[in-house]
């Protein structure tokens, strides 16, 4: 069971579900760059509250149900204002004693600075998480024709121009094959939508995003946060991803003081496909250690 709820960041009403829970911890999430909370968020969110853990899934402003205009703008700076603002609403739900973290790909980078903040929070997830743009975005253009990209840098340049005079946003795919204009050409990329909204589950995702939000991404690195982290990060990594990639991520865990790993196979959805019940389990005896009321001694598992 779950309710929709909303809190305010920088004076917009950003939409939420709450789920309920029994055992203290409350875990907030988002999506992926451009994904609402729905597809996003559903098949964990629904998992961790059976287990008892209280859920915050929301949409960032100018997202899904949230308000905010323009509309499908994703800012850093912004983005991580609205995660300050669902991390100090989680904490005055019903319940509530202690409040972890959890978001994938873009966002799942936002979780490593987060956790260097002084927050207050007791666990953070960061799966399939991209916490180093720029290494990112010179992978990923390996699957970008040229045309395409110059095209996508130019757009973004107007869109960002546009802005200044308060134009609407000029958007782009999130995912799209080569020689398309998009955010991601990436092979993984290009099967979220089926994977994210099987049989378009959820119609009212727009799948496209503001081109201005392109350029901040690109240069975002917040594995530099990571030897600041406040709170154990688990990283669930997956070795053949060409849309965050491993490598980066698992040098960002090597330096975070309380850092626990988890590498599956599979490309950057297999924690939702082939790898899910793998991923499930690990991070609910994860959140279960750190953000139970009760904590409970971990099973003998590897990494």
């Amino acid at each position: 069971m779950r309710e929709k709820v909303s809190f305010t960041s920088a004076g917009v009403a950003c939409a939420a579900w709450h789920y309920p829970g029994t055992n203290g911890g409350c875990v907030v999430m988002t999506g992926g760059f451009g994904v609402t909370k729905e597809p996003g968020t559903d098949r964990f969110a629904e998992r961790f509250a059976a287990a008892g853990f209280s859920v915050l899934a929301f949409d960032h402003r100018g997202f899904g149900e949230s308000a905010g205009e323009p509309r499908q703008v994703a800012l850093v700076p912004d983005q991580l204002e609205d995660w300050r603002a669902a991390i100090a609403y989680a904490k005055t739900l019903p319940g509530v004693e202690r409040v972890g973290i959890w978001a994938f790909s873009l966002p799942g980078g936002y979780i490593v600075q987060l956790a260097s903040e002084d927050l207050g929070l007791s666990a953070a997830i960061a799966q399939s998480a991209n916490v180093d743009g720029p290494t990112v975005t010179r992978h990923a253009s390996r699957y970008q024709s040229t045309g395409a990209a110059l095209r996508l840098v130019g757009r973004a340049l107007l869109d960002v121009i546009g802005g200044w005079f308060n134009r609407p946003p000029r958007l782009v795919d999130l995912a799209a094959p080569t020689g398309t204009v998009a955010l991601l050409n990436t092979p993984d990329a290009v099967l979220g939508s089926e994977i994210l909204s099987p049989d378009n589950r959820y119609p009212e995702w727009q799948q496209s995003i503001a081109a201005r939000s392109v350029l901040p991404a690109v240069f975002y690195r917040p594995a530099k946060y990571a030897p600041d982290a406040r709170c154990p990060i688990l990283y669930v990594v997956c070795k053949d991803d060409k849309s965050a990639l491993a490598a980066p991520t698992l040098k960002a865990a090597a330096t975070t003081p309380k850092a626990e790993t988890l590498q599956v196979p599979g490309n950057h959805y297999a924690p939702f496909t082939t790898a899910h019940e793998q991923v499930v389990e690990r991070e609910l005896t994860f959140l279960q250690q750190h953000l139970a009321r009760t904590t409970t001694p971990a099973p003998g598992l590897t990494t």
